[in-house]
């Protein structure tokens, strides 16, 4: 235990700052997974909400990076004081859920007000998150980008692992409306934590004509960021289509029970959480741009592991968890490799609106293959299309194989990539 404490101050987390604020993010993202389990389930068991009604409620929560994503990275560039907006949208949230349990105390819930929440709640997120892009710079020097990208994501893949199941209790303790109170809580220890640290934001980026899209414009004109934006979006796009069927297929086709899905879907957050050090180590030894080639690959063609299971239902359940545990860490090493990348080769002023434009290549694609899972499946049947979302997805490591990704090993390799940054 004491080596482990002299090895954690010799890194970064022996920076108060940096500290601070990753507990204050490691905080919220459990309180994210709380709600996802929690206001769904307060749509089902207390409004009883129909297909129709759950289905808008989950692409509300996705929809404001569709419709906001791209403008909020350039108004967010131009403002500056990301910190502070950062601590806003901590605040709203915080508000918007404590007003759930509110409502039903009062006698005054409806599906529509859910609704409103999940979407603003959305809103606020989309602010939170093209700002942190630009304090993680702030924080973190260069040349231990892998790292701090390392200790978040382990953060998100033991938020995973953990939150599903403090979603469950609570849900069963304080019924699902109240405990929404939990992520309104974690979103008040955030709060607390950016409002700690005073780090040295870059200066606001000028008014300019087309800057709403100017994000999109930088990231065209480097090589590895445009294809990590192609193949994000190819994954988010495929993999939206197989998440809204996968438990459907798993449960009408396969056969999979409740039970079954208890023990299937835990290993994709304890292969995620088991390769946050690996994907720091292998940054190293094969270089960061082979890194994220692996993580994709890792990430995306295990799953189709998915369609081809069948036989004895002890052989099902067995292949469907392998593929889960590998997928995980495929997209733990994918996401560190991408935010490392991203966090070099992006200029701060524009790191907004890049950051905007591949969050719409990812959480902004997920109503849009919602929407489309339920219309293939219907024209041509729940396997053929749980096989097409997995082989699309599984084709996106093609867009990285253009690259020299063996020259792109280290940081600085990274910075030379990006003529803007190199200046």
């Amino acid at each position: 235990m004491g080596a482990l404490l002299v090895r954690l101050r010799a890194g970064l987390l022996g920076d108060v700052p940096f500290r601070r604020y990753w507990v204050g993010q490691g905080a919220s993202l459990i309180g994210d997974q709380v709600r996802m389990l929690a206001l769904p389930l307060t749509a089902v068991l207390a409004l009883h909400a129909d297909a129709t009604g759950m289905a808008l409620l989950s692409a509300c929560g996705s929809l404001p990076w569709l419709l906001f994503g791209l403008h909020a990275g350039s108004w967010v560039d131009r403002r500056g004081r990301r910190r502070q907006t950062m601590l806003w949208a901590d605040a709203l949230r915080a508000l918007l859920l404590i007003a759930v349990p509110v409502a039903f105390l009062l006698h005054v819930q409806s599906m529509a007000f859910l609704v409103l929440v999940s979407f603003l709640v959305g809103t606020c997120t989309v602010l939170f998150r093209v700002s942190a892009s630009t304090l993680f710079v702030a924080l973190v020097p260069q040349e231990r980008y892998v790292e701090a990208s390392s200790l978040l994501s382990g953060s998100r893949a033991l938020a995973f692992f953990v939150g599903p199941g403090i979603g469950g209790y609570l849900v069963q303790w304080l019924t699902a409306p109240f405990a929404l109170l939990a992520d309104a809580a974690s979103f008040v220890v955030s709060a607390v934590a950016l409002g700690s640290i005073r780090p040295a934001e870059p200066l606001p980026a000028a008014r300019a004509r087309g800057e709403v899209l100017e994000g999109l414009r930088y990231l065209r004109t480097v090589p590895i960021l445009r294809a990590s934006f192609a193949a994000q979006a190819t994954v988010s796009l495929f993999g939206a289509i197989f998440g809204a069927l996968y438990v459907l297929y798993g449960t009408r086709v396969l056969h999979v029970t409740p039970a079954d899905w208890g023990i299937i879907l835990g290993p994709s957050s304890i292969g995620a959480l088991a390769a946050t050090g690996l994907a720091r180590r292998l940054s190293g030894r094969i270089g960061v741009g082979r890194t994220l080639l692996l993580g994709t690959v890792l990430f995306t063609a295990p799953l189709l592991l998915v369609p081809l299971a069948g036989g004895a239902h002890a052989a099902v359940v067995a292949t469907l968890f392998v593929a889960e545990g590998l997928a995980g860490a495929g997209s733990m090493i994918r996401e560190i490799a991408s935010g490392t990348i991203q966090a070099v080769t992006i200029p701060d002023a524009v790191r907004a609106r890049v950051t905007a434009a591949f969050s719409v290549a990812g959480s902004g694609l997920s109503p849009i293959g919602a929407l489309l899972a339920g219309g293939v499946a219907a024209l041509i049947g729940l396997h053929p299309t749980i096989l097409l979302a997995t082989a699309g997805g599984a084709m996106a490591f093609l867009w990285l194989l253009r690259l020299p990704l063996g020259q792109l090993r280290s940081v600085e390799d990274l910075a030379a990539s990006a003529p803007c940054v190199r200046a």
